[in-house]
């Protein structure tokens, strides 16, 4: 039986929800890693880029000197650790973005997710991301996907950098403040039991998406109503 909800805001997060795990830590982490030392030394100007840098040295113990091998290993070791760290995510990108831009990179949605995001905002409902990835490479990779540009469809995106971790509170009560939204006019998807702990922490409504296949596909949601696709739940405008 199809679930219902209502709700003015939808805010979904991507990797795990949107599109498989394995396109951003095999396709997307492999054409970034070669391409962060060359990006680094061609946008020596690039205020985002020199910020992520100083940031970079600093949270990797590297000295104000170190050269960009030093910075790129430590880049490479938080990408094997899949750390979720901001000037990692702020690199990253803007790699993708010139990748979607060149057409290099289209981002892979599992079937069921543009039919849902369509008719959720053809239904008057406001849709809007949190996700780790940076907001420049959210918005790039909806530019380019295997259903075409949907960057239409979502009003607003966030990241760790202008939210805050994903698994806590008080990320979900900024988020809601720069939506203008109660809490629970607000239903949030995401593959990851802690980070809806941390929405439902605040009063959101939450659903998590336990995919076959994907890392959290077989992990306890507890509480949280959990569904294995969209078509499995309806959402509904206030």
């Amino acid at each position: 039986m199809t679930a219902t909800l209502t709700a003015r805001w939808v805010v979904l997060d991507i990797e795990g929800t949107l599109t498989a795990t394995s396109y951003v830590h095999v396709t997307l982490y492999d054409y970034a890693r070669p391409r962060l030392g060359p990006w680094i030394d061609e946008h020596p100007d690039d205020p985002d880029v020199a910020d992520a840098v100083t940031r970079i040295k600093e949270l990797g113990g590297l000295p104000a000197d170190a050269s960009t091998v030093d910075v790129v290993r430590v880049l490479h070791g938080w990408m094997d650790a899949d750390q979720k760290i901001a000037p990692l995510k702020t690199l990253q990108g803007l790699i993708w973005q010139r990748g979607y831009a060149d057409g290099d990179l289209t981002t892979e949605f599992f079937g069921d997710v543009a039919p849902a995001l369509r008719s959720w905002h053809e239904s008057g409902l406001r849709l809007a991301v949190f996700s780790s990835g940076s907001v420049a490479g959210q918005v790039a990779s909806f530019s380019r996907t295997t259903d075409g540009d949907v960057t239409g469809l979502f009003e607003k995106h966030f990241d760790t950098v202008n939210a805050g971790p994903k698994r806590e509170a008080s990320s979900y009560r900024a988020i809601a403040s720069a939506l203008e939204a109660a809490p629970g006019d607000v239903v949030f998807f995401s593959d990851v039991p802690a980070e809806l702990d941390g929405a439902a922490a605040d009063g959101w409504q939450t659903v998590g998406l336990a995919r076959d296949g994907e890392p959290f596909g077989d992990a306890d949601f507890g509480t949280h109503r959990t569904i294995r696709t969209f078509d499995e739940i309806k959402v509904a405008p206030q």
